[in-house]
């Protein structure tokens, strides 16, 4: 009889320290994804990863770690995101480093996630709005891909769940880049704005991707979720009080890298159409509401 209890009494407590949705206690966190997660274009570059990876230390995941540090409330952090991955790129070794899913844990809690943008190779389609012309052909093309980036991340957040039963995965948004509006604000914009570069047809165009990628996004964690995947979407479109405004070719302070990447010294294309430190900080705190 006794030993009968001290079996009920092992297995009692081995539920009670097992990680569970929703449980308290100290968070172990990993950031996964491409260039919006690593910070491409957020300056503070952490060793090596500098003309690669790009990986920021004022990216949306590192504040979100050093907030949770200084609250003592981070047990432990991962950051293995990384510049131009797809979401294939996650389940495989990318730019010579491990592969990024491998650094999940079953104890891992909080897993943020930005991922599906190069799987329709957004930035080519960038480059052909820039140097060419973008509308019509080149932004159906590019929308055609949606429904298979759907998928990807799906599948994505599905094979997460597997490798981290316990964790809260937060994908993050990309939000849109350039204004919506077919008139450009009276104050001094980059120069990327120009009408010459970016006319009102390609940021029209331009935003239909951009509200496609959101659109779809939203659709893949809600189909992860009908799995019995903890999955939440962070949009950006949801924060208007946040984002509006900040856009590249917008009345406010830009959230996104232009033209001033091409500068000497700076990253170069790779961090155009990219969010700068305060686009980062943004996206830090968009991620802190639905965590």
């Amino acid at each position: 009889m006794k030993s009968s209890l001290a079996v009920l009494f092992a297995a009692a407590m081995a539920l009670a320290i097992t990680p569970a949705a929703g449980a308290t206690g100290s968070t172990s966190l990993v950031a996964l994804g491409d260039s919006y997660a690593s910070g491409t274009g957020a300056g503070s570059y952490q060793d090596g990863t500098a003309g690669n990876c790009w990986r920021s230390n004022n990216s949306y995941g590192e504040q979100v770690a050093t907030r949770l540090r200084s609250a003592g409330k981070l047990s432990s952090f991962s950051n293995v995101t990384c510049s131009g991955a797809t979401t294939a790129d996650l389940a495989q070794p990318f730019k010579n480093r491990p592969t990024q899913l491998d650094a999940l844990k079953r104890n891992t809690t909080l897993v943020l996630l930005t991922a599906g943008g190069n799987d329709i190779d957004f930035s080519t389609y960038a480059g052909i709005c820039l140097q060419g012309d973008c509308t019509g052909a080149p932004t159906e093309a590019t929308l055609a891909k949606l429904p298979q980036m759907g998928h990807n991340v799906t599948g994505l957040l599905t094979e997460i769940r597997k490798r981290s039963p316990y964790a809260r995965i937060v994908v993050v948004g990309y939000g849109r880049q350039v204004s919506a509006s077919t008139t450009l604000p009276a104050v001094p914009l980059d120069p990327i704005c120009a009408d010459s570069v970016l006319s009102a047809a390609e940021r029209r165009d331009g935003n239909k991707v951009a509200d496609g990628i959101d659109a779809t996004l939203r659709s893949a964690v809600t189909k992860a979720r009908a799995r019995g995947v903890d999955a939440t979407y962070a949009s950006p479109f949801s924060r208007p009080d946040t984002f509006d405004g900040h856009a590249l070719c917008e009345s406010g302070t830009p959230f996104l890298r232009g033209f001033d990447a091409l500068a000497a010294g700076q990253e170069g294309p790779e961090a155009v159409f990219h969010p700068n430190q305060a686009g980062q900080t943004a996206l830090a705190s968009l991620v802190r509401t639905h965590r």
